[in-house]
């Protein structure tokens, strides 16, 4: 399998390079200050005992485990602690496919990149299943493309690119049909903390032995580069998942961990309010802009990104590339995330210089 630099790389490298001023709205690093305890925790950290300078256990430190189990009212024992959700999709994404239940996953279109390749990966089968305009899935469509075949259903909610907060009906009805098909249903949580509309529910009340959740404190708590992240697994896919995660990575960084249950437990409900907030203005200092600018757009349910389609600019890398030569804007090509969106491009809401970007988008197309 070769290997194939994410276009995420290449287009913040791209935009680096750039001889003039470029707002990057490619990655997804929030731009926000983390919360204050996470720092304290490190602080704290850095006088512990040497014996804390040693090997965690492989599964997460059980009093992280702990805290998160009684946020997501679960046994701990369901619980593996991983580098990033990354780590914790790819598990999870094994454990559906190591039940020699079928091969073939179905994903949304568009779809975040890295699942079709995880399953590349894994040895599975993409099948893409389209969403609605609105970004909103309809289980219908699921339920025709499901075959014998289908091992592993997954989705992500609040979902990048679309921004769609998908209904506990709609998750109801995907469990339903994993449990139909012999199937397991992943549900990539981890943009929950930036729900706009109130009524995100986890996969985990619908309390089916068929769902995995992952989710991680990368987004939420504006730490991407500490890669905490954690996948909560029916207990008899446990086992091998931490068998998988040993042999990888033999245990998840201590430091990091030490560091987010301290800020789990200190954080008040005000700090993730505080940044919902913050994305909503700049949802409509953008989208405003992309008025302006005739654009269509999706405004997001959740999450932090907007997808626009501008007539006559399809989507593309090199439009991306365009765009930065000469509007001075950072985007992701639409056709990165499959063929739905592909007269699309995704920008990234986490900079303080959104109004300007907008601007000069509305300006360039004008």
């Amino acid at each position: 399998m070769n290997y194939e630099r994410p276009q995420f790389f290449h287009l913040m490298q791209y935009a680096e390079a750039a001889e003039h001023d470029v707002v990057d709205m490619v990655s997804g690093n929030p731009d926000w200050e983390p919360p204050a305890a996470l720092r304290d925790g490190l602080r704290e950290y850095a006088d512990a005992d040497p014996d804390e300078f040693q090997y965690p256990p492989s599964e997460g430190l059980l009093e992280l485990r702990e805290e998160i189990a009684a946020r997501r009212n679960v046994a701990p024992s369901r619980i593996v602690v991983t580098n990033g959700t990354g780590e914790a999709n790819y598990l999870a994404m094994a454990a559906a496919l190591d039940r020699d239940a079928g091969s073939e996953v179905l994903l949304a279109d568009p779809v975040y990149p890295y699942y079709p390749g995880k399953t590349e990966l894994l040895g599975g089968k993409v099948t893409l299943v389209p969403t609605e305009r609105d970004g909103s899935i309809d289980p219908a469509r699921f339920r025709e493309a499901a075959s014998e075949e289908t091992g592993l259903i997954l989705v992500n909610t609040p979902n990048n690119p679309t921004g769609a907060v998908y209904s506990r009906e709609t998750m109801r009805e995907l469990a339903a049909l994993a449990e139909e098909m012999d199937a397991t249903l992943v549900s990539d949580e981890v943009y929950d903390h930036f729900d706009f509309t109130g009524e995100f529910e986890s996969a985990l009340t619908l309390d089916s032995d068929r769902a995995i959740v992952t989710s991680g404190y990368s987004k939420s708590m504006a730490i991407t580069g500490f890669r905490v992240g954690y996948a909560i697994l029916p207990e008899r896919l446990v086992g091998g998942a931490k068998t998988r995660h040993m042999l990888v990575n033999v245990a998840t960084s201590r430091p990091p961990q030490v560091a987010v249950l301290r800020a789990l437990r200190e954080t008040e409900t005000e700090y993730y309010e505080s940044v919902r907030s913050l994305l909503r203005e700049r949802v409509d200092t953008f989208t405003d802009a992309l008025d302006a600018a005739g654009a269509e757009y999706s405004r997001p349910d959740g999450g932090f990104y907007v997808l626009a389609r501008f007539d006559g600019f399809p989507g593309t890398m090199a439009n991306a590339e365009r765009l930065v030569d000469e509007a001075g804007v950072a985007g992701m090509p639409g056709d990165t995330f499959g063929s739905a969106r592909d007269e699309w491009l995704r920008f990234a809401l986490v900079t303080p210089r959104v109004e300007e970007a907008a601007a000069r988008l509305a300006d360039y197309f004008d």
